[in-house]
């Protein structure tokens, strides 16, 4: 009988806000990295610093913010209101202090929990903050959460507004370092999200003045738009939707409040529901979701009162509600798509024949795609009897896994003679071999159903045992 562990008031601990932050950092910024991913922690740390000049923005203040990041150091200046400067300490160290709590101050900004510079404060050996408003200024530096020094000018002639300076604790994020590319995509999305304002990033310019219009433009290539960008505006809601002529996926950007929700939530789900029924009752015809939204490439922003995420890194929208006397997420974008686009189509008669063209373009693939998986499914059990291409190995590949004691492992080479020399000095209890007869067929930009009907991918998909549903 294992001997019971002591639980007393000895082990009651309360953390201060930079201990907890630093023990628990996934908490507060998602997974560290060293920056090699775009959702990396260092590049959270900007966005946290990022979005608060985005608000002043947003609510009029400032239109430039420049950005600069030597080595490990980043400096991010905006020409907004400038923090009150009796609170500079307060604002950058303070739990559950902000102006984002007064919703007169910022009605739809990104941060809403007085977390995002707490806890880039919290995770950096050197953080700075800067104040300037009313030719006064005031400054504070601190060491991974410490303050260790505070300052006030009764006299400036700077600019108002705010400059924070930070260096991410290498402790933390080891062998850290910026890519150019990841910072560069998150303030073009930053731009088209705010046409009027202007980026400054080691120097070089980011400026939009189409909104989401451009970022489609940038994402897509106009030879492959099948029809032009349709581009939709409204009181806190924007679109832009257009098909491609040769991919096969759908493809979304959306946005909340200036936050780039990579993982989608409630405004996509309904701006998605919204696209098919404004479809349908256009064209009077019961569409399948899937032939109308197939190859579909889209772009969705709303602003949202005090909006509830699914984390701190704000990736996925929770909220169900708009806030204030406004409808739910999904009735406002429902109605926002049927009455916006249904007009479009109506008075751009060219852009509505050639999307209906597109829908039952796809129906008919789907048609015959069913029957030909069907046909390659047949033909594939066939070629499994006497698959002369598989050199099997006694776990068999077609085994299910849950029967298998150990795992198998398949490679493909190209040509017997490849096959042979593996063949010899594989293990033949887990390794299998499957000998390509040269490139079997370069798929890419081809439909589905001439790949189904491709003999060698046939053979390969038999000898793996997979198929794929529908």
């Amino acid at each position: 009988m294992s001997k019971e562990t002591k639980y007393t008031e000895d082990n009651i601990r309360s953390l201060d806000w930079k201990e907890h932050i630093r023990m628990r950092p996934g908490m507060y910024i998602g997974k560290l990295g060293d920056g090699s991913s775009a959702d990396d922690g260092i590049y959270i740390l900007l966005k946290e610093v990022l979005d608060n000049s985005i608000d002043e923005y947003v609510m009029g203040a400032g239109k430039t913010i420049e950005i600069s990041i030597q080595g490990d150091k980043v400096i991010v200046r905006d020409y907004g209101r400038g923090i009150p400067l009796g609170k500079v300490v307060d604002v950058v160290s303070k739990m559950n202090t902000g102006g984002k709590y007064d919703s007169r101050a910022f009605k739809k900004s990104v941060g809403l929990n007085g977390v995002g510079t707490k806890a880039v404060n919290a995770l950096s050996t050197y953080f700075r903050v800067e104040s300037t408003r009313d030719g006064k200024s005031a400054s504070a530096e601190f060491e991974k959460g410490n303050l260790t020094n505070q300052d006030t000018l009764d006299e400036t002639s700077r600019r108002r507004g705010t400059k924070v300076s930070f260096v991410p604790d290498n402790t933390i994020f080891k062998h850290y370092k910026y890519r150019t590319e990841y910072v560069a995509k998150m303030l073009k999305n930053y731009v088209y999200l705010n046409p009027g304002l202007t980026i400054i990033f080691n120097g070089e310019k980011y400026f939009s003045e189409n909104g989401l219009k451009d970022l489609l433009s940038d994402n897509i290539n106009e030879d492959d738009r099948l029809y032009p960008i349709i581009h939709l505006l409204g009181n806190d809601i924007e679109i832009a939707i257009t098909h491609s002529k040769t991919q096969y996926s759908e493809e979304y950007h959306s946005f909340v409040n200036g936050q780039h929700t990579t993982q989608g939530g409630t405004h996509q789900a309904a701006f998605r529901e919204a696209v098919v029924k404004t479809i349908r009752e256009f064209y009077g015809k019961n569409y399948e979701a899937s032939d109308i939204r197939k190859s579909i490439v889209s772009a969705i922003s709303i602003k949202v009162m005090e909006p509830v995420f699914e984390s701190q890194t704000k990736t996925k929208l929770g909220s169900t509600e708009m806030g204030g006397d406004l409808p739910t997420v999904r009735t406002y974008i429902n109605d926002f798509v049927k009455t916006k686009l249904d007009n479009f189509l109506h008075k751009n008669s060219d852009v509505a024949e050639a999307l209906q063209r597109k829908i039952l373009q796809a129906e008919r693939e789907r048609k015959d795609l069913s029957g030909i998986r069907k046909l390659a499914r047949e033909r594939a059990k066939k070629a499994s009897l006497h698959n002369k291409k598989l050199r099997d190995c006694r776990v068999h590949l077609t085994d299910s896994k849950k029967d298998r004691n150990l795992e198998s492992t398949l490679f493909i080479t190209e040509g017997d003679s490849a096959s042979g020399s593996i063949t010899k000095s594989r293990d033949v209890n887990t390794q299998a071999v499957f000998s390509l007869r040269g490139k079997p067929l370069n798929s890419y930009n081809m439909s589905k159903k001439i790949v189904y009907e491709n003999e060698e991918f046939n053979l390969l998909q038999a000898a793996l045992n997979i198929e794929e549903s529908l």
